[in-house]
């Protein structure tokens, strides 16, 4: 049980959330739905995406339980009837967010290789910042509610009334997935995998 590991999480994890959240929002915005402007989620105001069950609670239990890191940040409302493409664009939606966990850890991997012999501290924050963001993108993409994969379900006109009993379910699902399974440590392993791909960009290594 690593408490300072645990802090850290949950700081990164609030840090990510944001503009996950925000780029749910300005896509909706961007395809025409207004939905998360008038709900005030398209901005990059912390607390407007924060959850305090998804962004704190939980990730620093499973943190410091070590079964998998889980957690969220509020899910962004979005009304397909508005969206220009209907469910396609609602896929479009549901993806903006791992899209810029992509983005961000490929940031965070730059900063981390560039600042490596200059501030030690600094490239390890961004390193473990650029791990994050990409297991934040690899475990929204679970088709479970309220995780950005569950709208690629509607988007896939799987019955609604499927995907509103799987609701009622979903974080019981996740807990015990997590949990009671060996998903965590896949997701850990592609997730480093993937992390690392991204650190060779800027080391110029070859596999």
């Amino acid at each position: 049980m690593n408490i300072e590991a645990a802090i850290l999480n949950v700081c990164l994890l609030c840090i990510l959330t944001v503009p996950h959240e925000f780029a749910h929002a300005w896509a909706a915005s961007r395809l025409g739905d207004d939905t998360p402007e008038r709900e005030g989620r398209l901005t990059l105001y912390p607390p407007a995406h924060i959850d305090l069950l998804g962004t704190i609670i939980l990730p620093a239990i499973t943190s410091l339980l070590g079964g998998g890191f889980l957690g969220w940040g509020r899910p962004v409302n979005t009304n397909p009837a508005q969206l220009r493409y209907g469910l396609n664009g609602l896929a479009m939606v549901a993806l903006a967010g791992p899209a810029s966990n992509i983005v961000l850890a490929v940031m965070f991997a730059a900063l981390a290789v560039f600042t490596g012999k200059m501030e030690a501290s600094v490239s390890q924050f961004s390193a473990q910042a650029a791990y994050l963001s990409v297991y934040l993108a690899v475990f929204n993409m679970l088709p479970v509610p309220p995780l950005d994969g569950s709208k690629l379900l509607i988007a896939a006109r799987v019955p609604v009334s499927v995907y509103v009993e799987l609701s009622r379910f979903g974080f019981i699902l996740l807990l015990v997935a997590m949990t009671a399974t060996s998903l965590g440590r896949y997701l850990s392993t592609w997730s480093m995998q993937i992390a690392t791909a991204i650190f060779r960009i800027f080391t110029f290594e070859t596999t």
